[in-house]
């Protein structure tokens, strides 16, 4: 697998950013917390290669990578490739990083959930989706946020927003539990897409689930 580290730089996690029930790292291997009892969330704290970041920040959106796909995991290569090819995303040295980013990523998170079987999604977002705080009805899942504005999270004490919200950085992918996990007492940690609409941003991002069973819907 290549290095994900190279060409990276890891930033320090300030005091605001600091949410209970939160793990964050500062390589690959931060993301395993996510198993731990007490934890709702990992999170692996990094920054894409500059080159990269300007090269899919410059792209027209109507050339990024979108498509949802139910497939084992050793499938996951040829996959990107072909939604790559579909949108006519450019051929360049930052789409092959992009590319081996998404199958290390899909088989860090195989290996974690000891799933064989991932439903992935590529999306190019615009809206406001997902903007209100929730969990997701699975037991873990993914995100990555590639360009624009990563995911925000916080915790809640019942039906309120997070009083205190954190936005993970751009480039950084953070795992979280979702209602399925098996969890006693259920975490109050919440999380939504940044509301964007009407600011002319436009998201890609990556979302990995964990499939255990082959009749679960995608």
């Amino acid at each position: 697998a290549p290095d994900r580290g190279r060409g990276m730089n890891f930033v320090r996690t300030a005091e605001k950013d600091l949410v209970q029930g939160v793990a964050i790292g500062s390589d690959p291997a931060s993301l395993g917390a996510l198993i731990q009892p007490g934890c709702a969330a990992a999170v692996w704290r990094r920054q894409m290669p500059s080159d990269v970041q300007t090269w899919l920040d410059d792209l027209p959106p109507d050339v990024l990578p979108r498509g949802r796909v139910t497939l084992p995991r050793q499938s996951v290569s040829e996959a990107v490739e072909h939604l790559c090819d579909m949108s006519g995303l450019p051929a360049a040295p930052q789409r092959n990083w992009l590319h081996q980013d998404i199958v290390f990523l899909a088989n860090t998170f195989a290996d974690l959930t000891q799933a064989m079987v991932l439903r992935l999604r590529l999306d190019a977002i615009t809206t406001n989706a997902c903007r209100r705080f929730h969990k997701d009805a699975v037991t873990s899942r993914l995100v990555c946020t590639y360009r624009g504005t990563g995911t925000q999270y916080g915790q809640s004490d019942g039906e309120a927003d997070p009083a205190h919200i954190v936005t993970v950085p751009t480039g950084a992918p953070i795992l979280l539990r979702g209602t399925l996990w098996p969890e006693i007492p259920a975490s109050g940690l919440l999380h939504r897409s940044p509301p964007i609409e009407g600011t002319g941003e436009v998201r890609l991002v990556l979302v990995l689930d964990p499939i255990f069973d082959p009749d679960e819907p995608a």
